[in-house]
């Protein structure tokens, strides 16, 4: 598949999964009544629902990454050609902000907004590392077991990791990023972020490093056809 159509699909994704995750945070926020236990399952049902749904439209043509971690992840295994990864990168970013202006437009927000959701503190960013590593750790791991059910075991993975991960899982730079000009449920401060996103390329890149020896060299160049949030 050719560069233009696969960055298209990954800005598409990128912008649809931050339109799940940030919609269905907004929407779980209003209808819950105060109860954060049940807004969160919302908010993770939905976006474990949604990624699953978004994997199998894009996964042919891009991969279906969404995210710059695992990206970077593919392209130290040889699976994405670094030339191509700046440019993966900057659409995923580009999608996920443009995501979060069309799910506040949708509940009548404004388009950016500084977050005010403190996410700070040693505990919170290594549930971050955790996240990143079991995702991208899964993502390697099925790919060479299970290709099929890839998919699923990545969306299975998110849902969960909403629940036993003390940040929410965010497990993506760009959601980061993205997720910090959205002032509402799944929101993080600006000032926490980079701490958020560290963590994770660390993450990322222990769990490369661990699951790559497990299973050894990648069989082919090919791009990765699942995902993440």
């Amino acid at each position: 598949m050719n560069l233009p159509r696969r960055l298209l699909a990954e800005g598409l994704g990128s912008a649809y999964l931050l339109a799940v995750v940030v919609g269905s945070g907004i929407m779980a926020e209003r209808l819950a009544g105060g109860n954060v236990a049940l807004a969160l399952l919302a908010n993770a049902l939905a976006t474990g629902a949604g990624l699953l749904a978004l994997i199998f439209t894009f996964g042919g043509i891009s991969g279906a990454h969404f995210n710059p971690a695992v990206s970077l992840s593919m392209a130290w295994r040889g699976q994405l050609p670094w030339a191509d990864l700046p440019a993966y990168i900057a659409v995923q970013v580009a999608g996920a902000f443009a995501g979060v202006a069309g799910a506040h437009f949708m509940f009548g927000e404004p388009l950016f907004s500084a977050s005010q959701h403190a996410r700070a503190g040693l505990p919170l960013c290594w549930s971050e590392f955790v996240a990143t590593f079991g995702l991208i750790g899964t993502i390697i791991g099925c790919m060479r077991s299970r290709p099929a059910a890839t998919p699923y075991a990545v969306a299975a993975y998110i849902t969960a990791a909403y629940w036993f991960t003390a940040s929410t899982s965010f497990a993506n730079p760009a959601v980061t990023l993205a997720r910090a000009a959205s002032d509402s449920f799944a929101g993080i401060r600006p000032f926490d972020a980079p701490a958020f996103i560290v963590a994770q390329l660390l993450g990322a890149a222990a769990a490369t490093l661990v699951f790559g020896w497990l299973y050894g060299p990648a069989p082919s160049p090919t791009a990765m056809q699942g995902s993440t949030e």
